[in-house]
């Protein structure tokens, strides 16, 4: 399981820092920067599909006039002129009719011109035609753009994790690092499908709006503004209530996600203890608070909506009512007065659609800073530019007064020196926390020595590439791991090279897997998952021996490697282990003492110190820390018989 029942039944605590929306929404921006052509010609095409989007109810409205001065022509007695007929209604007290017709261009004694209103409608047609065709276009540059770009922000973070220290996955549950590389992966690319193109398409709309309307009256468009400073503190202020409750909401869902992880794999675990409430009550508080978050988040942000709906309709209303006096003055025509009506709903539907956009936006950029908190990082120290390697590697390792330390505050290993010559295999034994494993992953550079060094053939590890390094050193921990695939795949994935069936086959042999794998039913193409459901803990021991057997290593480590198995797989192993170490260097890390009275060099440590050294027979006769260790293992032995 990936942390302590403890961490499982309690949860991380989220980090209670407040979220920065300004740079995190500039930094998700700037991740557009190689798609800036392809944006470009979004834009080109957004402006082309606004501009003729706005001319549309001009021209609307034109046809609206020719309507209109037909059914007034028609009324009006021909042969005279418009003039005549205005100032004829004038003399008759009927001022205020010839004030309103003075603003439409009518014929007297001639109907409407089908035939001018035709073509202006197919005008129109073809206008709103083309908008349409060129939004599409725009949309699908739009969609592309944002596809290789959340395309290259997954392969950012898969290279990121490739490049963090072991450190930082020590410290962190694993679910909610995978949280934060798929749900808030996923969150972007979803908030960015359905705002980014629509919010280009409603800022282009505004200007262009604007734009018509001053052009059509400047007198409504300044009423038509008077709303515009009430919708912005209305988005303002929702917005800023809304927002820590979305960065809350990626937080808790990063926590349940942990939770569930944590809790499916160690199913086994929980319920031989006996803790399925615990995990259940767990699991029912990070729900209620993700619950919570979630609620808070969507209420506020679904506020403005209906709000900006209502500021909306109040600006239809200014308008419809100024335009009417406005057309019973003359001043303005019918056609311009509906065209400006329909500019108005332009105008308050973008608005609308961008504070409807609020809770995507803002839920979106919260995924946004999780993962770039994610990429910011620190990494693990660079390869050297050129890097150093051993002229021959034999596998002689020397440890020249190396320190170590996880805490700075509490110092693990001190002024560690100790020399290995090729061949020769060295046993390390001591009490848990006795710095046994640690001193393994220095060796493979998972963790890099705060003092002194370790040369591997007279060179520096440090100025060595961490592959090359990781290339001569052959690996099995107590802790197995599988992939999902056939046990062949597993066995094959410690080469670096493509190998035969019957090289696998020979691996699987030496590590006497050989047998048990023919047991099963589809043989070395039996397919496992990750958990190695279908064979048991020793089983997946023997594989990855077998891995470890395969890959020909210069150095071979085994950390408890056979901590799984029976007592006799256990000798067979031992004996197949002498083989492969003939020749190589072996660092065996050891509880049973039983398994390493053959090494070269016995290793006892204690504290991150080395406080004994030597051959089994020459530390039992020191009768020291070591022989303790093994009285004690052999009384409890007996022990066990009795």
């Amino acid at each position: 399981m990936a942390g302590p029942m403890g961490r499982m039944m309690a949860g991380g605590r989220p980090d209670q820092r407040s979220m920065d929306f300004k740079g995190s929404s500039k930094r998700l921006l700037s991740q557009f920067r190689p798609e800036r052509p392809t944006m470009y010609a979004m834009i080109a095409c957004g402006v082309l599909s606004v501009g003729l989007s706005v001319v549309g109810p001009k021209i609307l409205g034109r046809a609206t006039d020719l309507v209109f001065a037909g059914i007034v022509g028609r009324q009006m007695p021909a042969g005279a002129s418009k003039e005549q007929v205005l100032e004829s209604m004038r003399r008759r007290g009927e001022g205020g009719v010839a004030d309103m017709l003075s603003g439409t261009d009518f014929t007297p004694g001639k109907g409407i011109d089908f035939g001018a209103v035709g073509n202006v409608l197919l005008l129109a047609l073809g206008t709103f035609l083309a908008a349409g065709l060129l939004m599409a276009v725009s949309t699908r540059l739009s969609n592309r753009a944002i596809n290789k770009t959340v395309y290259r922000l997954r392969e950012d973070i898969q290279a990121k994790l490739s490049r963090l220290p072991l450190s930082y996955f020590d410290k962190r549950q694993r679910g909610e690092v995978l949280s934060r590389a798929t749900n808030d992966v996923d969150n972007i690319q979803q908030t960015l499908q359905q705002s980014m193109g629509q919010l280009v398409n409603s800022l282009l709309t505004i200007v262009g709006v604007l734009v018509m309307m001053f052009w059509v009256s400047w007198l409504l468009a300044l009423v038509a503004l008077v709303t515009v400073p009430l919708s912005f503190v209305v988005a303002t202020r929702v917005g800023k209530r809304s927002q820590p409750h979305f960065v809350q909401q990626w937080r808790s869902t990063g926590q349940l996600n942990a939770h569930i992880e944590e809790m499916y794999t160690g199913h086994t675990l929980v319920k031989v203890f006996g803790r399925q409430k615990e995990s259940a009550a767990q699991f029912a508080r990070q729900n209620d608070a993700l619950y919570e978050a979630g609620f808070k988040s969507q209420f506020n942000s679904g506020v403005m909506q209906p709000l900006m709906m209502f500021v909306s309709n109040l600006n239809y209303v200014l308008v419809a009512v100024v335009g009417g006096l406005r057309v019973a003055s003359g001043s303005l025509s019918i056609g311009d007065v509906q065209a400006f009506i329909q500019y108005s709903r332009q105008f308050s539907m973008p608005l609308t659609q961008v504070a409807s956009m609020a809770n995507l936006v803002q839920s979106g950029v919260a995924s946004a800073e999780r993962i770039f908190e994610l990429l910011d990082a620190d990494e693990q120290e660079a390869d050297p530019e050129e890097p150093v390697r051993p002229e021959e590697l034999r596998g002689r390792v020397a440890l020249e007064n190396v320190s170590f330390r996880y805490d700075p505050e509490k110092p693990l290993i001190e002024n560690l020196s100790l020399k290995v010559e090729p061949g020769h295999t060295v046993a390390i034994v001591g009490p848990t926390g006795a710095g046994k494993t640690t001193l393994v992953n220095l060796l493979m550079r998972f963790y890099e020595v705060t003092g002194g060094r370790i040369t591997l053939d007279g060179v520096d590890i440090a100025k060595m590439s961490r592959d090359e390094l990781r290339a001569g050193i052959g690996m099995v921990l107590q802790d197995t791991w599988l992939f999902g695939g056939t046990i062949a795949e597993n066995i094959a994935y410690g080469a670096a090279r493509e190998v035969t069936r019957g090289e696998i086959e020979e691996a699987a042999r030496a590590a006497h897997a050989d047998r048990f794998v023919r047991t099963l039913p589809d043989g070395y193409d039996t397919v496992i998952d990750d958990e190695g459901t279908g064979v048991s803990a020793g089983e997946k021991q023997l594989i990855t021996i077998a891995r470890a057997f395969l890959s020909d290593p210069v150095i071979l480590v085994l950390d408890e490697a056979t901590s799984s198995v029976d007592t006799r797989t256990e000798v067979l192993i031992q004996k197949a282990m002498a083989k492969l170490a003939h020749g190589r260097t072996s660092f065996v890390i050891a509880h049973r003492l039983s398994t390493i009275r053959d090494a070269d060099t016995i290793l006892v440590m204690e504290n991150g110190s080395i406080v004994e050294q030597g051959s089994h027979s020459e530390l039992l006769a020191a009768e020291g820390a070591y022989a303790r260790l093994y009285q004690a293992q052999f009384a409890q032995a007996v022990a066990e018989v009795d």
